[in-house]
């Protein structure tokens, strides 16, 4: 059974009239996304790989990061644009070493570590829906459901690692060619959400999910070596440009809670 089925039938569950802590799903807030997921995976491989310290000590210090990040939001007394989007940087960083040190040096594979974590987020999406009632981001409007919430995208992020990697590197795509084909799925998602009747909750989290591995092709074809497919710019650098495009971004676009604009 589809884990949205109640929200599928255009039954909503009940909410309290507190705003969520999520934006609003805009194209603004799409192009934040991608930005992050890319700087996550520059800023991943920078100190797992360019700082030498490896996937587990790296997947330590982020998973330290997300963590701390995640009870500053959950005590956010409302959104903070700020502090969600370096909270959903968090989850990036953490998501490129966890799923490299699980690929590379526990010897999963891509295929391999892309199963599992596709089961662990299900499960986590199933979970979140059965204990909430939804997994639509205007209810993330409590504790329990941020928690949820911020699990789910963490494992979301992890995947879209582990995706973009086996894409351009396993099967020999490339960067460039790795990315036109998670644009062209994040175009049909788009072309679905304006002449379908798919529920939306469930066009956001196929976007959300798919919007991850886009980021890590993209981040591997600035940073990777020339005779690798990429550009070789260095980590360190890529990162503080995309961090500073990050910043203007959150500046200039107007962000308010996802359910303070009227329902679909």
């Amino acid at each position: 059974m589809c884990p949205f089925g109640r929200e599928a039938s255009g039954m909503q569950p009940a909410t309290n009239d507190r705003p969520s802590k999520v934006p609003e799903i805009t194209f603004g807030f799409w192009i934040l996304k991608i930005a992050a997921t890319t700087l996550g995976e520059t800023g991943g491989d920078a100190v797992s790989m360019s700082l030498g310290l490896g996937y587990l000590v790296g997947t330590c210090i982020f998973a330290c990061l997300f963590v701390a990040f995640v009870i500053a939001q959950v005590r956010a007394a409302k959104l903070q644009p700020w502090l969600y989007w370096a909270t959903i940087v968090a989850t990036t960083t953490v998501g490129t070493t966890l799923a490299d040190f699980a690929d590379r040096s526990l010897g999963l594979g891509y295929p391999g570590g892309a199963s599992l974590l596709l089961v662990l987020l299900l499960a986590s999406l199933v979970t979140w829906r059965g204990v909430m009632g939804s997994v639509s981001v205007n209810t993330v409007v409590s504790a329990r459901a941020e928690w949820f919430y911020w699990v789910t995208v963490m494992l979301s992020q992890t995947l879209g690692t582990a995706l973009g990697d086996w894409t351009a590197d396993t099967q020999g795509l490339g960067y460039l060619a790795s990315a036109m084909i998670f644009g062209v799925i994040l175009l049909v998602v788009a072309v679905a959400y304006f002449l379908t009747a798919v529920p939306r909750t469930v066009l956001f989290w196929i976007a959300f999910i798919v919007t991850r591995p886009l980021g890590a092709v993209v981040g591997d074809f600035l940073d990777k070596p020339l005779d690798h497919g990429g550009l070789a710019f260095s980590r360190f650098t890529a990162s503080a440009v995309l961090l500073a495009v990050m910043a203007l971004g959150i500046w200039l676009l107007p962000q308010r809670p996802a359910n303070a604009a009227p329902a679909a």
